[in-house]
């Protein structure tokens, strides 16, 4: 042994791979297999198998960011007139924490037409005609509650399970625990319209997982990620010679590290290469019938940015990406609440509406989880900036109760979960956590949510943080 050979085996991990047949190796392997991470050492985002036969295969989250007003799209409260311009009783509103309202504030009943659709019944308001037309493949549950009651904490605790940073968001635990079944397209997208979001990219955060599992974001037109293009004058094989240069150095690094961080450069670096065929075909809506974009609105405002997206949506799921996560912002509606209300309801309404029609007639609908929700809801209280103006009249922030839904994989439609009292302000009825969201989601993918952990920093975290349960009523 000469004296550089020695210098090569001086440390312990050297040793350990030189001299004592590769233990160090065999024992690492031991344990990322008892941590159901050995796949990460090769490609982080391999299809793997959940704890037991799942429902869905791929989600779609329809993330409505600020919040819309329950009371004016989903949950009918007629009750609300005996009210309309008082204050509620101190014992109703004892204690209560409010963003920007008093709990003396006024009540302000709701403008809005709801009529039943569908052989379920279900009451929808005039805001969201197209919703109605698929109202029996939708799940309503009318009592979520969560414990934030501003924007940021709010999508924090619905995206990760916490109001903490750092924590990774429901579409980085999915794809860690299912990778993806797309070879040239990210396991887990993020499309956005709108105004953008308060909580911005800790929306789809990977937090302490591997940032293999963060959401990549989108764009709806040109280059669907930024610089995915070569420059001009690079070829594909001078890009694959350089890919081929800079793998093989991370993968030395890494043998002599073990940092699993390596493994995920090597396959984002791979994974930008293959996209830079498949993502361009992936926006070509030529293969599309007119007649399908026109049902989603993509052909005309103000449906098309929200159109697209969802058509997109679609598309990547079609494609084997596991998680889509579709932002619009802002639905943070404290004055001029029908006005504003009336122009996010008209941008996506039929979009989505056309989405769980596609999905259903492709034979997709029954494999895909689609979510449709924000942070929290709106109070029966009015919320006025600027006494004396005629229809600038909105809501507060109202963590309390509120209403999202669910349709696909998994889920029993036709069908309301929960109840609210008479002016919507408490859950008198199968009261429903996000936690417990959370729970319901992993459980229609194949998992038991209790199970689904990743160790950091000496502890097992989950999505559930410690609770949750999953809502068996809500399941078909």
């Amino acid at each position: 042994m000469d004296w550089r050979h020695f210098q090569h085996i001086h440390t312990r991990r050297g040793f350990l791979q030189e001299c004592a047949g590769g233990i160090g190796t065999i024992a690492l392997a031991h344990l990322l297999s008892r941590e159901g991470r050995t796949a990460e050492r090769t490609d982080p985002m391999a299809p793997r198998a959940p704890h037991f036969a799942p429902k869905a295969k791929n989600v779609i989250f329809l993330f409505m960011e600020g919040a819309p007003s329950q009371l004016d799209l989903f949950d009918p409260k007629p009750g609300l007139k005996k009210w309309d311009g008082k204050p509620l009783p101190e014992s109703m509103t004892k204690n209560l924490r409010l963003a920007f309202i008093k709990p003396t504030a006024a009540v302000m009943s709701s403008p809005r037409v709801f009529t039943r659709h569908g052989q379920s019944g279900m009451e929808i308001s005039d805001y969201m005609p197209h919703l109605g037309t698929v109202a029996d493949d939708v799940c309503f549950v009318r009592s979520m509650f969560t414990e934030a009651f501003n924007h940021h904490p709010g999508q924090l605790l619905l995206m990760s399970g916490s109001t903490q940073f750092g924590r990774p968001t429901v579409g980085s635990w999915v794809t860690y625990g299912l990778g993806s079944e797309s070879a040239d397209l990210p396991g887990f997208v993020v499309l956005s319209s709108g105004r953008g979001t308060s909580g911005g990219a800790s929306n789809f955060a990977n937090g302490f997982l591997p940032s293999s599992y963060q959401g990549v974001t989108f764009r709806s037109s040109g280059d669907p990620v930024l610089y995915v293009s070569s420059p001009p004058g690079v070829s594909r094989e001078t890009q694959r010679a350089n890919l081929d240069l800079l793998r093989d150095l991370n993968a030395e690094r890494q043998a002599a590290t073990g940092d699993l961080e390596i493994a995920s450069r090597i396959a984002s670096y791979e994974l930008a290469f293959r996209m830079q065929a498949a993502a361009p075909e992936l926006l070509d809506f030529s293969k599309e019938s007119p007649l399908t974009l026109a049902m989603y609105g993509a052909d005309k405002e103000p449906t098309r940015a929200f159109a697209v997206n969802c058509l997109l949506a679609r598309r990547m799921v079609e494609r084997g990406v596991r998680f889509v996560q579709l932002m619009h912002a802002s639905w943070d509606d404290h004055t001029e609440l029908n006005e504003k209300l009336k122009k996010n309801c008209d941008a996506t309404d039929q979009p989505v509406a056309a989405l769980i029609r596609d999905l259903k007639q492709r034979g997709l609908l029954d494999s895909t989880l689609v979510v449709w929700g924000g942070e929290f809801g709106r109070t029966p209280m009015v919320e006025i900036r600027k006494p004396g103006v005629a229809g600038n009249e909105g809501r507060d922030h109202h963590p309390l109760a509120f209403t999202m839904w669910l349709a696909g994989g998994g889920i029993q439609p036709g069908q309301v979960i929960g109840a609210t009292d008479d002016i919507g302000f408490n859950i008198v009825e199968d009261k429903v956590h996000v936690h417990d969201l959370h729970a319901t989601i992993l459980h229609c993918l194949g998992f038991d949510h209790l199970k689904l952990t990743y160790r950091h920093q000496g502890r097992d975290f989950r999505l559930t943080d410690v609770a949750g349960n999953v809502v068996k009523k809500m399941l078909a």
